[in-house]
């Protein structure tokens, strides 16, 4: 089973530090140990060579019959027991011990009758330089980790710094922002020489770009051809007007209105992609407005008034949404349809196959339909785009029982500023 890190450990500012760590530590502790096994082994050697000559000097001295030196002596008090063996078995050796509470170096051989001659040497002033050398290190080397973890971590910080703007920006993309540039310092300068990050910041630069050119494109073409489709349709209605009556005429006149339409509808969408829509705001009784959309439908919706509510909003352009959603309910849904006024929230419900898949994962798209529905794809677009113009939410959802539904949600006047509506004026 893999295992689960916590959220602190993703940064990867946190995994550098780590990194970093972990790799300064075991050089350290690689370093340390090298410079104090040869600084021990050079201690200890000289240590050794001091004791055995004096041992020498005191085999010397014992054989001659003469008095043997202080620290000189036959099986002397606290020599170790594996020295004095090692002795016994006729051969020479040094070893380290405590004796009399301080650090002796002892050197002993054999002498007559399987005894041991042993001389002991102070080792106080060596085992100090040992013990000093360590904490030299553990001091250096904590040092040295702390001071490479903190310019690592600067250095990490100031690239991970311009991946989070990069990020920042490309979210900013996504949302519609299309202006949205990271403009990273390094690729201002083509003479510096570009890193990585610098590199996905100038390729994200270029993107957003080369989609906004091409959006922009694709709105003054649609905006360009619903300009050019009025005068000619202008003049196809008044001819059609002067047909006679009749079967064909009547086709000619719904089909000249359905183009009329579909043109109002592309220049409509034109105007809220360039995003320069100004509202005309007032206070609405959200309750009656949503009676006056559906009356002003002609259909068969019910209207329901959970909790009535007052709005601040922009009348024609929330008329245009409910219009939109309730016609949408009854083209693409069926019976029954309900409007319901919950509050600053208002949802439209049918009781149809429901949304397709991609519109409740991505929003409508303009000229796309699915599963042989008719129309163009617009209501829903403009419904959309005037629900961003007017400040509300607007979401497409299916109903787990079957059908579409449409949610509005709408900003709420203050009660400050209902009382103020509600005052009489004089």
């Amino acid at each position: 089973m893999k295992p689960v890190l916590p959220r602190w450990a993703g940064p990867l500012a946190v995994k550098a530090a780590v990194f970093i760590t972990v790799m300064c530590c075991a050089l350290a502790a690689l370093l340390g140990v090298l410079v104090h096994v040869s600084v021990t082994n050079q201690t200890v050697g000289q240590a050794r060579a001091q004791a055995l000559s004096r041992l020498g000097d005191a085999t010397e001295a014992y054989e001659a019959g003469d008095t043997l030196l202080p620290g000189a002596g036959v099986d002397p008090e606290g020599l170790p027991a594996s020295l004095r063996s090692l002795a016994a078995s006729g051969r020479r050796g040094t070893i380290v011990s405590r004796h009399r509470g301080r650090p002796t170096m002892w050197a002993a051989g054999p002498v007559a009758g399987h005894r041991a001659l042993a001389v002991e040497v102070d080792y106080s002033q060596q085992s100090r330089t040992i013990a000093g050398l360590d904490n030299s290190i553990l001091w250096s080397s904590g040092l040295a980790i702390g001071a490479t973890v903190l310019v690592g971590v600067f250095a990490v910080t100031r690239v991970t710094r311009r991946l989070h703007a990069t990020a920042r920006v490309a979210r900013r993309i996504s949302a519609g922002d299309l202006d949205a540039r990271v403009d990273d310092p390094l690729t201002k300068d083509p003479s510096r020489p570009q890193d990585e990050v610098a590199a996905v910041a100038a390729a994200l630069d270029t993107m957003a770009s080369t989609l906004q050119s091409k959006l922009l494109s694709e709105q003054r073409f649609t905006a360009d051809v619903a300009h050019e489709l009025r005068t000619p349709l202008t003049g196809l209605h008044a001819a059609a007007e002067l047909l006679p009556p009749g079967r064909p005429t009547e086709l000619v006149r719904d089909r000249v209105a359905a183009l009329r339409t579909l043109t109002e509808d592309l220049l409509e969408i034109s105007r809220l992609d360039t995003g320069r829509e100004r509202l005309d705001v007032g206070t609405e009784e959200l309750g009656a407005l949503a009676r006056r959309v559906v009356r002003a439908s002609g259909t068969d919706t019910e209207v329901r008034i959970v909790r009535g509510a007052r709005v601040e909003t922009d009348r024609r352009r929330l008329e245009r949404v409910l219009g939109n959603l309730v016609a949408n309910a009854h083209k693409h849904g069926r019976a029954p349809v309900v409007l319901t006024v919950d509050g600053a929230v208002v949802t439209v419900r049918d009781r149809g196959e429901g949304y397709p898949g991609y519109l409740v994962a991505h929003g409508p798209q303009r000229f796309r339909t699915e599963g042989g529905a008719t129309g163009h794809g617009l209501g829903l677009t403009i419904a959309l785009g005037q629900a961003e113009v007017l400040g509300a939410r607007l979401v497409f959802a299916n109903a787990v029982d079957g059908g579409a539904v449409a949610t509005l949600v709408l900003p709420v006047v203050p009660p400050s500023a209902q009382k103020n509506d509600e005052s009489p004026r004089l």
